[in-house]
């Protein structure tokens, strides 16, 4: 069995415009950040964030980045870098150039407590002003290793089980030949409030031998699949006994007949 990972399409991109009138014109400050990001548990993921300038503008000093992390209710904000309990030692900037409109971070050692929203904001000088601007947030989704193997009670089942966290979107589908199979059965709903994921279930007949794929989707872009090689063992067949006394029978010919050439022998001589 192989495991793969494959890193999601940013999908569709949101945008916080700024507006500065100069000289009759307009001027644009974008702050891009992905608004949804899968990462693997216990990996590292990179969390994007760039300050884009259109070609006319300019800026006094260089711009401030802040990582926030959001409360579920929104009424906090946690700082994410390194100097905080939480981050230490996991965040890191991509580009240490402090002119580069780069401002991504590593996240590394991704843990379930890591899931949730992300707000990327960069303070900013213009023209002797202060402005602080931000993109429109990054939702964190966390998955672990799928398991992909048959069922223990019954090997013409293939069974496929993938932990993630307790957002929505997340999908888990098994494949053949580029074709979704029909699941059978259904899952025990054993999920825990307290646990910070959810597990995901899908149960197939093992009908044709090659490859089966458990893939999970994050709002119908790829995000990991496990394959399973499957080879149907070879049907048993009824082989006739060994014919021993057949064995026995050829052995002793040569032998008989060994005896009745020693016994003539005798006798013509006596």
């Amino acid at each position: 069995m192989h495991h793969t990972f494959k890193v999601t399409k940013w999908g569709w991109t949101q945008w916080l415009f700024l507006y500065f009138m100069v000289s009759g014109t307009y001027s644009l400050i974008t702050v891009y950040q992905p608004p949804v990001l899968p990462a693997a548990l216990g990996y590292d993921i990179i969390m994007p964030c760039e300050l884009r300038l259109t070609h006319d503008e300019r800026m006094d000093t260089i711009p401030v980045l802040y990582w926030m992390y959001l409360t579920e209710d929104g009424t906090d904000e946690i700082v994410v870098w390194s100097q905080v309990e939480n981050y230490s030692g996991r965040t890191e900037c991509l580009n240490n150039n402090q002119n580069s409109s780069n401002k991504s971070i590593l996240f590394k050692n991704v843990q379930w407590a890591d899931s949730g929203r992300y707000l990327c904001k960069l303070s900013i000088i213009k023209r002797n002003k202060s402005f602080r601007n931000k993109g429109n947030k990054t939702l964190l989704m966390v998955y672990d290793t799928i398991i992909f193997n048959p069922t223990s009670h019954n090997d013409s089942l293939l069974h496929c089980r993938v932990n993630v966290t307790r957002s929505k979107g997340f999908a888990l589908s098994i494949v053949q030949d580029g074709i979704k199979l029909q699941p059978v059965g259904f899952a025990p709903d054993d999920a825990d409030a307290a646990l910070p994921f959810i597990s995901l279930y899908e149960t197939v007949p093992l009908r044709r031998k090659g490859e089966y794929e458990c893939q999970l989707h994050l709002n119908k872009d790829l995000v990991t699949k496990s394959i399973f090689d499957y080879q149907p063992p070879e049907p048993n067949v009824m082989l006739p006994p060994e014919p021993w006394f057949l064995y026995a029978g050829l052995l002793l010919v040569p032998f008989t007949i060994l005896l009745a050439l020693v016994t003539a022998l005798l006798v013509y001589r006596c």
